[in-house]
């Protein structure tokens, strides 16, 4: 019988550690702006974040720090429950 992964904990796990990169990063874009986004646009192979980036502000940290933890609490659940299907149906 394969493991089978509790889509709650996987949700809840991969909505807390989402919520920690985001305020990293906007703890980052406080900090050291111009090297976050040189090492951001790196990531996104080579889009010049400065063209696109706004200013930090509480009010955008909160509202991006929600919309992440709902999205990473509703992808970390379907994983899981994805997961758990094909677990079963290969062998």
């Amino acid at each position: 019988m394969a493991n089978k992964l509790n889509p709650k904990v996987v949700a809840f796990s991969l909505a807390v550690v989402s919520a920690i990169l985001s305020l990293v990063c906007a703890l980052l874009l406080v900090l050291a702006p111009e090297v976050s986004l040189r090492f951001f646009g790196s990531i996104f192979h080579g889009i010049d974040m400065t063209k696109i980036a706004a200013s930090v502000t509480v009010s955008g940290v909160l509202t991006g720090l929600v919309a992440i933890v709902i999205v990473a609490f509703v992808v970390g659940w379907l994983f899981a429950v994805t997961y758990n299907y094909f677990s079963t149906k290969t062998k």
